[in-house]
């Protein structure tokens, strides 16, 4: 038996559609359906480690946990993990395929096209139900010929969609028509539903706007899901930490970290749990003023510890750093964060970046060497990550 499917597209990025997609795996699993979540291509540095040592989108774990079975390398076939200066790591079935430039990955997307269609088969061998996230928008002109991730996986699947706008951001009507409106007629054809996200306020003053949709378009608004407050599920796209900058804390007893927003930041979920926290304030700053009245300044982890340790120098961000360790105020490093506090970072075959070696913060005694085992050593020690479905 195939499995059936349902696809969740987007305005825009950041609209909801890993959120909405990870609701839909719960909602049919409490159906009495077997589900599973699939994403073809995922460009996020939160990434995870399923428990057979590959490497996926830590969206898609979270989706997989909805839907209670185990991550695999299908689930998210193709990772791209963003280095900067339009270069990523590419991840395909869970294992490094190498860093590509952008034009070079696009020259590449035919090939992997078979990856895709491969994955998303296997998978609706094994459920009775495969929900689909698309990635951005599937309006994007420049980037339709090579599309791998929206209406291409559509039409793959055969799947009617849901196309989910943000209406907190604003302008999600014109979001909805504009989309629909740059579609060719039979990718508009599978625009099964609107789901409005995000709202604020009464349902009231939102009728005259959703009739106006149904009578524009013909399409009907299948939902309208509310605004939610600290959802403990992990952001996948890093433009969710613009959202986090002013914070401040609410009381004097409060403690107040301040996490460094790294050009290249990576895993940066790892310090929502603190956000969860009673008493905690965390904040993500990109200037050195903004470490004033932090009780913990945080160096997070970085996809290219070299090229980001000299980002922090020119920002005069590890001047300020020091001056605060010399104060005996606290900072900590976590990952590549905590190298860059150390003597000195090695590189002699240039993993990270084009750079051999650069002089750390001097706070700790300890020098890093990047050897030729970096990456694979990182997947072998995070393969028993698999408590995320307890």
């Amino acid at each position: 038996m195939t499995a059936r499917t349902i696809m969740v597209q987007g305005t825009a990025s950041s609209v909801g559609k890993s959120i909405v997609t990870a609701a839909l795996c719960r909602l049919f699993l409490q159906e009495g359906l077997r589900v599973a979540p699939f994403k073809s291509q995922n460009m996020a540095l939160n990434a995870f480690v399923t428990p057979h040592g590959g490497e996926i989108g830590r969206a898609q774990a979270v989706q997989a946990a909805a839907a209670r079975v185990a991550p695999t390398v299908d689930m998210n076939p193709i990772l791209l993990k963003p280095e900067g200066d339009s270069r990523s790591q590419v991840v395909v079935l869970g294992k490094p395929l190498g860093s590509l430039s952008a034009i070079d990955y696009q020259s590449k997307k035919p090939d992997l096209r078979e990856v895709v269609a491969g994955s998303l088969s296997r998978l609706r061998a094994d459920y009775d139900v495969v929900v689909i996230e698309g990635a951005g928008s599937p309006a994007e002109i420049n980037l339709k010929p090579r599309d791998i991730v929206n209406m291409f996986v559509a039409e793959l699947a055969d799947a009617p969609v849901l196309l989910v706008g943000d209406i907190d951001r604003g302008g999600v009507f014109a979001a909805f028509v504009g989309t629909l409106e740059l579609l060719e007629a039979h990718e508009r054809a599978r625009i099964a539903a609107f789901v409005i996200n995000k709202f604020r306020g009464d349902i009231k003053l939102l009728e005259s706007g959703l009739q106006f949709l149904h009578e524009r378009t013909g399409v009907p608004v299948l939902g309208v899901l509310p605004y939610l407050q600290r959802l403990q599920i992990a952001d996948e796209d890093s433009v969710s930490l613009d959202d986090r900058r002013g914070r401040k804390r609410a009381g004097p007893d409060d403690v107040e970290v301040a996490v460094v927003r790294l050009p290249r930041i990576s895993n940066y979920d790892d310090f929502q749990p603190l956000e969860h926290e009673p008493g905690v304030v965390v904040r993500f700053v990109e200037h050195a003023r903004e470490f004033e009245g932090a009780d913990l300044v945080v160096l997070p982890g970085t996809k290219s510890t070299l090229s980001d340790l000299a980002w922090l120098q020119q920002a005069g961000m590890a001047t300020a750093l020091k001056e605060r360790a010399a104060r005996g105020e606290l900072v900590l490093g976590v990952c590549g964060g905590c190298q860059m506090l150390g003597m000195k970072i090695i590189d002699p075959h240039r993993i990270e970046s084009d750079v051999e070696q650069g002089q750390g913060l001097g706070l700790l005694q300890i020098e890093t060497e990047f050897g030729v085992e970096k990456q694979t050593a990182q997947l072998r020690a995070r393969a028993g990550e698999s408590s995320f479905l307890s």
